[in-house]
């Protein structure tokens, strides 16, 4: 039977077997403050490594995502960068204004490892 999308992204709760060794470098890691003013922009940053950035392997887009605190329909896709390979290093940032709290999820694909989850709560005040 064919696994739902969701169960094939690796995240450090699941990552298990050889997975477990790739947690430090390829989890996004995602630098924002813990707490924010509504409608006050602030900046996130979101980088994946140390990784190796080669033709062979390296990460190739990085995805963020916001699920708001009480939207009918979540995540808000908030961005999507594509990353060429020895040009661009796996690291953005965004500018971000936000009304309600709630949770950045950022994603990212490594050719040879797949996709990897990392996350970080945002509370609006």
């Amino acid at each position: 039977m064919a696994k739902k999308f969701g169960d094939l992204i690796y995240s450090p709760e699941v990552a298990a077997g050889e997975a477990v060794s790739k947690v430090e470098t390829h989890t996004p890691k995602i630098e924002a403050p813990d707490e924010v003013k509504a409608g006050e922009p602030f900046y996130i940053k979101i980088k994946v490594g140390p990784h190796p950035n080669t033709l062979q392997h390296s990460i190739r887009w990085i995805e963020v995502y916001f699920e708001e605190e009480g939207r009918a329909f979540n995540p808000i896709m908030l961005s999507r960068i594509h990353l060429e390979p020895e040009l661009v290093e796996p690291e953005v940032t965004l500018k971000l204004v936000l009304k309600k709290s709630g949770v950045i999820y950022a994603l990212e694909y490594c050719n040879l490892h797949g996709v990897w989850e990392g996350r970080k709560a945002i509370t609006v005040k």
